[in-house]
């Protein structure tokens, strides 16, 4: 089932996202059915749809009736949400992860070699429909791509780093989430043919859009339950990616009995005491503080935007992907370490 973030699911974003989830399931289809089984895998198993919703959300922001986009549009945004779910598969192997979005992952069921391949294929599938809407579209994908393969090497690069910097985080974070998100919005917009003016805002807020969203991810991981999540909930600290609500805690007073545990081969007893001593700590409010910062960098990246049904579409996922976490909950959550 498809869960789409409902301040983008506008009368007609959400018409346009029914045509994309149908142009998915047409994209994957091959004449090998099995390898079509595997592709279409996690498309079954729905998803929030953020950035295809991006694509056509930047290809309407000048359009203030609200209508249909193109089929190109639907194209672009069908691309975008490809190379996510290529760059999953991907990363479900190298992480030896079980399950995601509440079933059973690619790798878990068909081995890693399927999911390697299937992977492949998705990004293929992609490659192929930003070659068909011009060199600028298949230029863009394909940086990207790149830059999101840096953004995972950086962190691979720092796993069970507990001096990772923030800066090092943030550098991570840029390439395997935010640059994603602003490519989302920039194939909307270079699609429609909009202005460098406004391409360039939408591509700011992408970025910053992206960083916010990684962010509240993150402290996710620390505070939520699996069932909350669709995947294992604290599956970074146990594979030594360290994320910001780690970090700060770790630089906190409580910091280095938080460093006394974590490492390699973290037992299930001692991933709970981490993930309270964390909850328990200024880190996660700090974290919280600075995705707050990037969403307002993403609100004014959208300040002289046209008033229109998209730009409104817009303004509200930047104002609402805080409310995936609120303070209060975090307030909620967090309490004294249990020794």
């Amino acid at each position: 089932m498809v869960t789409t973030d409902p301040v983008l699911v506008l009368p007609s974003l959400s018409a346009d996202l029914d045509r994309v989830e149908e142009r998915l399931q047409a994209e994957v289809r091959c004449d090998l059915d099995f390898l079509s089984t595997v592709a279409r895998h996690l498309i079954g198993a729905g998803g929030k749809r953020i950035r295809p919703g991006l694509t056509i959300a930047a290809a309407g922001i000048a359009d203030p009736e609200g209508g249909s986009c193109s089929d190109d549009v639907v194209a672009g945004a069908v691309a975008v949400e490809l190379v996510h779910m290529g760059s999953l598969y991907h990363d479900d192997v190298i992480d030896g992860a079980t399950t995601r979005r509440n079933v059973a992952s690619v790798n878990a069921t068909w081995g890693n070699a399927t999911a390697i391949l299937a992977g492949d294929f998705l990004l293929a599938r992609a490659s192929q429909l930003a070659a068909n809407l011009g060199t600028e579209v298949a230029g863009l994908l394909a940086a990207t791509i790149g830059r999101l393969c840096e953004g995972q090497i950086r962190e691979y690069q720092d796993a069970f780093n507990c001096d990772r910097t923030v800066h090092d985080y943030e550098l991570s974070i840029t390439g395997k989430t935010a640059s994603l998100l602003a490519a989302s919005c920039r194939v909307g917009a270079i699609v429609a043919g909009l202005p460098p003016v406004l391409t360039e805002a939408l591509a700011d807020f992408g970025h910053s859009y992206g960083m916010a969203f990684q962010i509240v991810d993150d402290i996710l991981d620390v505070i939520s339950t699996e069932d909350m999540l669709g995947k294992p909930a604290g599956h970074d600290l146990r594979e030594g990616n360290y994320t910001l609500p780690v970090l700060l805690t770790v630089q906190s007073p409580a910091g280095e009995r938080l460093r006394s545990i974590l490492g390699p081969g973290l037992s299930p007893a001692d991933a709970a005491l981490a993930r309270r001593i964390i909850r328990s700590g200024s880190g996660i409010m700090e974290a919280y503080a600075a995705a707050s910062v990037w969403a307002d960098r993403a609100a004014s990246a959208l300040t002289d935007l046209p008033d229109t049904p998209a730009a409104e579409a817009l303004r509200a996922a930047a104002d609402h992907l805080l409310g995936r976490v609120g303070s209060s909950e975090i307030s909620d959550r967090s309490g004294a370490v249990a020794d």
